[in-house]
């Protein structure tokens, strides 16, 4: 008899984390709509995909479970999957876990980072992430922060007056060493940063760290910044060299080359979502969009990771109860 795993495809999904490690991507939390509520997917479930067979599969998990999340930011490093911060029923997470995803007997354990030095980023959730010499470095997001942690890195959106909690998008940066297992906050050195966001996206080319789009209060983005991950400077504002992408949010930015990278959907300054994919060359400083993508098939919250020939696997998102696992040629 067939194995019934063989036959079967990962839920859809939102605000997932999806990292693609040797042959296979990986795809972990997120939620889905039902009857218009959110509804978390299980904590305990690990997807992987095979890119040459084309086979889903998924694990249970073990260990220090994260609670079930949306907004959480994932990345890999040496084989495991990281996953900090993200929104639960309970509010704001600034707890790290990992995750070996290179099992000899195929069995995933959760593993919750505690033993650490230095301070943690505040609590927040759609954070982005650049994977840089061992480290994950983190930057912006939607979170809370406590009075006394009230910093020039962070917009205020909502507050509690009575508990002296307060609300809102942030622009700060924070490194985690995985080798000496320590948090710190880089002393940035120059440049102007971008403004605080949530829901923009990040990627690293040699070694800057971009970052394009995202929102802050009712305003979302189209501007691209690189942070230098040696010398701790900004670029500010880099100009663009003839047409530029629309303002978004909840896209993806993909390096596709050493010099380029893959820009596609999001949700609009007027709440469209877009089915739009762009390239950017970071030599000339100029956007060009690509003509063949499908225009019916926009999306939002996805992931995209780029696969072992060069081709970009978007999972996911939002728009019309999509479920679609998605390869593009860039």
């Amino acid at each position: 008899m067939a194995d019934p795993q063989l036959f079967c495809v990962a839920e859809e999904r939102s605000g997932h984390c999806a990292v693609v490690d040797g042959n296979f991507l990986y795809v972990w939390g997120g939620y889905v709509s039902i009857e218009d509520n959110e509804v978390y997917l299980p904590n305990d479930e690990i997807w992987t995909y095979d890119i040459d067979s084309g086979l889903w599969r998924m694990h249970l998990m073990e260990g220090e479970l994260p609670t079930s999340m949306s907004g959480s930011c994932g990345a890999c490093i040496n084989g495991k999957l990281y996953v900090f911060g993200g929104y639960d029923d309970k509010g704001y997470s600034n707890r790290l876990y990992f995750v070996n995803l290179r099992t000899r007997d195929g069995t995933y354990v959760w593993e919750k980072i505690s033993n650490f030095e230095g301070r943690p980023p505040t609590p927040r959730d759609k954070l982005s992430c650049w994977v840089y010499k061992d480290r994950l470095i983190y930057f912006g997001g939607y979170g809370c922060r406590r009075h006394n942690e009230l910093q020039d890195c962070f917009d205020v959106h909502d507050a509690s007056w009575e508990e002296q909690i307060f609300w809102g998008w942030h622009n700060d940066v924070h490194v985690f060493d995985t080798k000496t297992q320590t948090w710190f906050q880089p002393a940035i050195k120059g440049g102007v940063p971008p403004q605080p966001r949530a829901a923009h996206m990040c990627a690293v080319l040699g070694n800057k760290g971009y970052i394009f789009g995202g929102r802050v209060l009712q305003t979302r983005m189209n501007d691209l910044h690189y942070l230098n991950l040696d010398t701790w400077i900004w670029s500010g504002r880099i100009p663009i060299n003839g047409e530029s992408p629309k303002h978004r949010s909840w896209h993806t930015l993909t390096p596709i080359a050493d010099d380029k990278l893959f820009l596609f959907g999001g949700l609009s300054a007027d709440n469209i979502p877009l089915s739009d994919g762009w390239i950017h060359n970071i030599i000339t400083n100029c956007w060009k969009q690509l003509i063949h993508l499908p225009n019916t098939r926009p999306r939002l919250w996805h992931t995209a990771c780029l696969g072992k020939e060069n081709e970009v696997m978007v999972f996911g998102g939002s728009k019309d109860d999509l479920l679609s696992l998605d390869t593009i040629m860039p």
